[in-house]
């Protein structure tokens, strides 16, 4: 029996959390043909993994529902249509399980180096270093996967425990200007590390919103200044549980802090947010509508 590969091992491990203690003591059951008596989820989700032959075949399983597909892959910042069918989801995480980016991540891991990974960086601020010839996309990359990921962790909805969000990750003159295009248009700014970091979880944890960016060249943007500003926008879409409310783009402008190993923190975010009614383009894979001259601008 071929079994799973540490990537497949580790993405179905955190699928399983998103289920209901019922569907993963039952699909253990299914798994082992009831050959092994579990007694609570830990023990089912062993099971499930250690009897698992391929990662296909539990993808496929009844019990592993559409809406907790889509929800893992929204987690993870892939950006699928949320009215793609479970097959279409299926093969989507196992692309995304087979990669060369999770197989450059999981190497990295092996070796040590930094990832922007909120399971793994938890203790940490926004640590990405940047070197001279450095990909600005790549980190741009990088970045957004390790904040919405953490964001997301605060929306109850998912079941997950949530990751060490805080005030630390953002310079203590941080600003925030939101622009809501929902029900009507509403601007709110923020100012200071502990109300910004309190507004954006707030969109997570009390509004149960999940974001899922678009991470293909068209939803991403990354640039730096001369004087060490660097700016990454992304596109993408907002859920609440299985539906679609709409889309959004934000900008960031990262900053590295002296004084925490060198480590960027969030200077300022621009957010702007468009309910379905505002929206007449691609919902699935929604693009930036600011260019590299506008960026240009809050670099000086």
């Amino acid at each position: 029996m071929p079994g799973l590969s540490e990537t497949e091992r580790s993405g179905c491990k955190k699928m399983l959390s998103l289920m209901s203690k019922g569907d993963v003591l039952s699909l253990s059951d299914t798994v082992t043909n009831k050959m092994i008596a579990v007694e609570n989820v830990t023990e089912a989700t062993e099971a499930i993994l250690s009897y698992t032959k391929d990662a296909e075949e539990l993808l496929k399983r009844k019990k592993v529902y559409r809406d907790v597909i889509f929800k893992y892959l929204a987690t993870e910042g892939v950006v699928m249509p949320p009215n793609s069918e479970k097959h279409q989801l299926v093969k989507r995480t196992l692309e995304f399980w087979s990669s060369e980016n999770v197989r450059i991540d999981q190497s990295l891991r092996k070796a040590g180096e930094t990832r922007l990974h909120p399971a793994e960086t938890a203790t940490r601020s926004t640590e990405v270093k940047v070197d001279a010839g450095v990909d600005l996309l790549a980190l741009g990359q990088q970045f957004v996967q390790w904040f919405f990921q953490l964001l997301n962790s605060q929306n109850p909805s998912l079941g997950q425990t949530p990751q060490d969000w805080g005030p630390q990750h953002f310079w203590p003159d941080v600003k925030l200007h939101l622009l809501s295009s929902a029900d009507g248009q509403q601007v709110e700014e923020f100012q200071g590390a502990q109300l910004v970091s309190l507004r954006l979880q707030a969109l997570a944890r009390d509004e149960q919103l999940l974001f899922s960016p678009n991470l293909e060249p068209r939803g991403l943007r990354a640039l730096a200044s001369p004087h060490g500003l660097v700016l990454v926008a992304v596109a993408g879409t907002i859920h609440r549980d299985a539906v679609c409310l709409g889309v959004y783009e934000q900008i960031f402008g990262l900053i590295r802090s002296p004084l925490d190993n060198n480590s960027w923190k969030i200077k300022f975010a621009n957010l702007k947010i468009r309910g379905q009614d505002a929206l007449s383009g691609d919902m699935a894979a929604p693009s930036l509508t600011c260019d590299s001259n506008e960026l240009q601008l809050l670099c000086r």
